[in-house]
């Protein structure tokens, strides 16, 4: 497995390719975090960027399962960003700047792993969908209407008859 953490000496001297993955059982991952359902690939370039400073460019990509927001059914959803982040010590004069990531100047390594976590938990879905057309589940009985109609009685919604009456398409279901 190819780690995430890089030498931060070495990185001083020469960009290094990044060409790692972050599982969904690392320790990096919080309570409640949308947690991709295999590993999130994380590619790219990272290199010095000044005194201190460093800056990956690359990308990330992985697959999510998620219940669809009308049937429930499980739905896999691939979901994937580049990245573009820079890394400064603590001290530095933008390290108050929320889109940089603050590294301990005194640290051998630079992780990677909470910039990919963060870029994941950015651009995963909250919501996903089986099917563009998906039917969802009958509000009776809680039958999936992707499998054909549920046999509940349809019944009509008394408060819209006054705009029935006036013919209005709108209220025609």
């Amino acid at each position: 497995m190819a780690m995430l953490s890089f030498d931060i000496r070495e990185l001083e001297s020469a960009a290094i390719v990044v060409d790692g993955e972050l599982r969904p059982d690392d320790g990096v991952w919080q309570t409640g975090d949308a947690v991709p359902s295999g590993p999130i690939r994380a590619s790219g370039r990272l290199s010095a960027a000044g005194a201190d400073r460093f800056y990956w460019h690359g990308h990330i990509a992985g697959s999510a399962v998620l219940p669809c927001r009308r049937c429930l059914t499980e739905t896999s959803v691939h979901v994937e960003d580049d990245a573009h982040i820079i890394f400064a010590a603590l001290g530095a004069e933008d390290a108050d700047d929320p889109d940089v990531y603050r590294f301990d100047p005194r640290a051998r390594e630079l992780d990677l792993r909470p910039a990919v976590r963060e870029l994941w938990l950015l651009n995963a879905p909250a919501f996903a969908l089986c099917r563009e057309d998906c039917k969802g589940l009958c509000p009776t009985c809680g039958a999936d209407l992707n499998a054909g109609p549920c046999g509940c009685p349809t019944t009509r919604d008394s408060r819209w008859d006054a705009l029935r009456k006036l013919g209005s398409p709108a209220v025609e279901s």
